[in-house]
């Protein structure tokens, strides 16, 4: 009896949630889209492998811009060019916000460039772009970084005698030490202990970030925080990283020359000694931490992913190859490579390098 009244009252509790979630669509005159489930919401229905390919079949019936909801979360999902332009680009001031992410809001706790919003996104982000082009992005300083690691990178592959590899270990070494030039002032062997468990933990953060059991994690947070699943292993590799980047920030601070800038790590601690007195800054060490996180994880794993699209491209259409190829053209004559320019601009396009943003899904035909 004490069963079937806790089973009636369970009922309850899901029919009445689910009333409450339809009269929520009402009263923010939410975009039409399918009938959600309690609790689960649209989960059930969605294609695991590729989820897109339902939201567009959706998008026939409900059309370009629709609500679908992930379990118990929200989403608007936008469906075309024209639907996308008008909204992230029209109107752009309006889509500037980012939905919480719960996997890369616990990675970074809270703080860092990547979930930013509002001011500290803003003044991170300008500073960002500011040091690292004062540090040679884009000019020929980070040029002569990125050939020097470019020729290592073919070595290694001449090493393997012309037998079939994955690229993508020596990808993430060579993509990862241009980094570390820029943010940590040094490279690092490729036979170094510490710097290979670094790879291999950005490469299980990256895939578990995308996998079924991650997704699951950011639609129901505070459930999985109780279940065991390889999210904590992820979670204690994510300290170990921000253990790792925490010891060279301390190393930095020891050595600092506030004249004589080195590299990201010092133009931080510069920015924090000049606004020391300003309560409202975001620049302090939290902040330091976790957008360095963010530049190591994320720059390695998307720079070398594009880089292994379009090795894969150049192998499924060998004509482009033989015209992309030849001499090696730096920054100063990429003027006269427009086969390259346009085959770079034409790989960019066609590939996307990080998971969809959780609130905002966007689809171009």
């Amino acid at each position: 009896m004490e069963l079937s009244g806790t089973l009636i009252l369970g009922g309850l509790i899901v029919v009445l949630v689910w009333l409450v979630g339809l009269k929520s669509r009402r009263r923010w005159s939410l975009p039409p889209g399918p009938t959600a489930l309690p609790i689960v919401g649209n989960l059930l229905v969605l294609d695991k492998k590729a989820p897109f390919k339902t939201l567009l079949e959706w998008s026939k019936i409900y059309g370009p811009v629709m609500t679908v909801y992930m379990g118990l979360n929200r989403v608007v999902v936008l469906v075309g060019y024209d639907t996308v332009k008008e909204a992230l680009v029209d109107q752009a001031d309006d889509f500037t916000g980012r939905g919480p992410i719960a996997f890369m809001v616990r990675a970074s706790r809270g703080y860092g460039l990547g979930i930013s919003n509002g001011e500290r996104w803003s003044q991170l982000r300008r500073f960002t772009l500011t040091t690292l082009r004062d540090f040679g992005m884009g000019r020929k300083g980070m040029e002569e970084w990125i050939q020097e690691v470019s020729s290592q990178l073919i070595d290694r592959i001449q090493s393997t005698k012309a037998k079939p590899f994955d690229p993508t270990f020596f990808l993430s070494c060579s993509v990862s030490n241009v980094i570390c030039c820029m943010v940590f002032g040094e490279r690092f062997s490729y036979d170094d202990d510490q710097f290979l468990q670094l790879l291999q933990i950005t490469a299980d953060i990256i895939k578990f970030s995308s996998s079924p059991w991650g997704q699951l994690y950011n639609v129901f947070p505070g459930l999985m925080e109780w279940l065991p699943g390889r999210h904590h292993k992820v979670f204690a590799d994510i300290e170990k990283t921000r253990s790792f980047i925490t010891k060279k920030i301390q190393a930095h601070r020891e050595t600092l020359d506030p004249s004589s800038p080195r590299d990201y790590i010092d133009c931080f601690f510069n920015r924090i000694n000049q606004e020391k007195d300003n309560p409202t800054t975001e620049f302090h060490e939290d902040n330091l931490v976790s957008t360095v996180l963010d530049l190591f994880l994320a720059g390695t794993e998307t720079t070398s992913s594009t880089i292994r699209y379009a090795l894969s491209v150049m192998v499924k259409y060998p004509k482009i190859q033989g015209k992309t190829g030849g001499p090696r053209l730096g920054l100063s004559t990429r003027s006269t490579s427009w086969t390259r320019m346009a085959t770079s601009r034409k790989t960019l396009r066609s590939f996307h390098s990080l998971p969809v943003n959780k609130h905002i899904f966007c689809f171009t035909r």
